[in-house]
């Protein structure tokens, strides 16, 4: 069965580019509803920590340092099929091939500074809200 949440985050180039409200009323008219958010610097070392899966990956270290260059927006999304759902909604990766009128499309520069990141199944979508996000802060 689907789960009902995902995680995303605005990426620093979006947030310095000041397109957070317009994504945020994208994510609003496109059904999510927000359960939790909180705006804030990444420290390089938890940048490393949660993207830790990729540690061995080539991109690790300039995503790392990327998304420790700037303040971002963590949010816990709710709606059903959430992780599907919302993969569709942003578009893929490479924003040059995003769908017309997806998050990625219409706010991302390159697959790095592709303005969002979105969870890529249900159960890292439980680990990466836990990672930002205690029980009590959400809603």
């Amino acid at each position: 069965m689907a789960g009902k949440i995902t995680l995303t985050m605005i990426k620093p180039e979006a947030v310095r580019k000041g397109h957070i409200g317009a994504i945020l009323a994208m994510l609003s008219e496109g059904g999510f509803r927000i359960v939790a958010m909180k705006y804030m610097k990444l420290s390089r070392e938890t940048a490393e920590k949660f993207y830790e899966v990729h540690k061995e990956k080539p991109f690790y270290n300039d995503l790392t340092e990327f998304m420790s260059s700037g303040p971002i927006v963590a949010a816990i999304l709710e709606k059903e099929n959430a992780i599907e759902a919302y993969r569709g909604f942003i578009g893929t990766t490479n924003p040059a091939d995003a769908a017309k009128g997806t998050v990625r499309n219409l706010f991302g520069s390159n697959i790095q500074e592709n303005a969002v990141h979105g969870s890529d199944s249900d159960e890292n979508a439980l680990v990466e809200a836990g990672f930002f996000f205690s029980e009590l802060e959400r809603y």
